[in-house]
């Protein structure tokens, strides 16, 4: 089991592991895990906020190759009694039951409510949420529909995997861009997703993940919006405790 004197909550977002090539992802993948490792002494519990792999599909019998220094990092801190949550990112809502079943881990598809430490967070990966981006949410209907699951399932594995990889390289040159600017408030989905929520009720923070720029903006008095960035140029996560909320950047 953790140790019980563990008081700390972590949330890390958009690895893209996979991207842009293997050998780039393997580098990025050992990062994150020495990450892991460091936080492991004091973590009860860890938010992996979506989009952790560039691709991935569940067949029946078969997933994408790799990734499995992270995947039995995760099943470590699992058995070591560390609660670990995955969130489905719009690279990889196509997480089944492999994970849950195999590494130990809650797997959520929605946005989700939590408090820690007496104040209130709605945690998610931010993917369609908001005004705009309405092509991407009529796609992601599509890939969310078990009919439309079931017909890629019948490819085969080999032939399936490429297919979606070589569609995947089309998003890659934003996966990779690292200049991305804040856009003004009212430009931001994500801003205006969360002072629609604040109008239904008071959350103290929103963590989202999507974005791939690390911020912190100040919503209302007591309230704020902070997105996780991510792993390619950025390598930010959250750490909270009883004391702060604190964005910080892993080296």
């Amino acid at each position: 089991m953790s140790n019980s004197t563990s008081k700390k909550i972590y949330f890390a977002s958009d690895f893209h592991l996979g991207a842009p090539n293997h050998d780039e992802s393997l580098v990025r993948e050992k990062k994150i895990v020495d990450w892991l490792n460091h936080i492991q002494p004091t973590a009860r519990e860890i938010f992996l906020v979506g989009d952790i792999f560039d691709f991935w599909f569940e067949y029946k019998r078969a997933i994408p190759r790799g990734f499995v220094r992270i995947q039995g990092k995760i099943a470590e801190l699992t058995d070591k009694g560390i609660q670990v949550h995955i969130f489905t990112g719009n690279h990889d809502m196509w997480i089944f039951d492999y994970l849950p079943k195999e590494l130990g881990v809650q797997l959520y598809r929605k946005p989700i409510e939590r408090e820690f430490f007496g104040k209130s967070y709605l945690i998610g990966h931010g993917d369609g949420l908001g005004p705009g981006d309405k092509g991407y949410k009529f796609i992601k209907k599509f890939f969310e529909n078990k009919f439309c699951q079931w017909c890629f399932a019948r490819l085969h594995p080999n032939f399936g995997i490429w297919l979606a990889e070589m569609s995947s390289k089309k998003s890659r040159a934003m996966t990779g861009n690292s200049d991305e600017k804040f856009l003004c408030e009212k430009n931001e989905w994500l801003v205006q997703y969360c002072k629609e929520e604040l109008k239904k009720k008071h959350t103290d923070y929103f963590i989202f993940g999507h974005r791939h720029l690390p911020l912190e903006v100040k919503l209302t008095k007591g309230s704020k919006y902070i997105n996780l960035g991510e792993w390619i140029n950025y390598c930010t996560y959250l750490e909270i405790d009883e004391e702060k909320t604190e964005l910080k950047t892993w080296n």
